[in-house]
């Protein structure tokens, strides 16, 4: 089904797909950096995570899924103004048209790209979950502009 000589595609030599190489990349990154350089693009990445988590907590229209964090993964809602004098009473069927309606203006505009989903084991709806990486190293201009950009995008959701 590809449409390419797949005689080099790694992917399709093992059950784990691309595992080899993301081993190879994760070495490669080593060896360039040095164990004290990794170490500071890691701290770096859990740096942001807090940051960003803070910044989520003090903004209103955001919510987080959890208080707290422990890994580079933040998982939270943006509910639009006009949805918010609902509260708690706000249907999951309706918060979770959200994230996929900022997605979609994310895409089309090129300027962020975050993925959401649902967590049906606990009915909580589309959440948005970033994931912040080493590479490039995030700072905090970037992580307030995420903010800045989910909530001019949604904004002006009706539902």
């Amino acid at each position: 089904d590809k449409f390419y000589d797949a005689s080099y595609d790694s992917g399709d030599k093992s059950i784990q797909c691309g595992r080899k190489s993301d081993t190879l990349k994760l070495w490669l990154q080593l060896k360039a950096y040095g164990r004290s350089g990794m170490e500071s693009v890691v701290n770096n990445v859990y740096d942001m995570a807090k940051y960003i988590t803070e910044k989520l907590k003090q903004r209103s229209g955001f919510k987080l899924v959890l208080d707290e964090f422990e890994s580079n993964l933040i998982s939270f809602w943006f509910i639009p103004p006009k949805m918010r004098t609902i509260g708690e009473s706000l249907a999951p069927e309706v918060l979770s048209k959200v994230a996929p309606l900022i997605k979609k203006q994310m895409m089309a505009n090129g300027s962020l790209m975050i993925g959401y989903q649902p967590l049906s084991t606990k009915q909580l709806p589309n959440f948005f979950r970033l994931s912040l990486t080493c590479f490039p190293e995030p700072n905090h201009k970037d992580m307030d502009y995420i903010i800045d950009e989910i909530e001019r995008l949604g904004n002006d959701i009706e539902l």
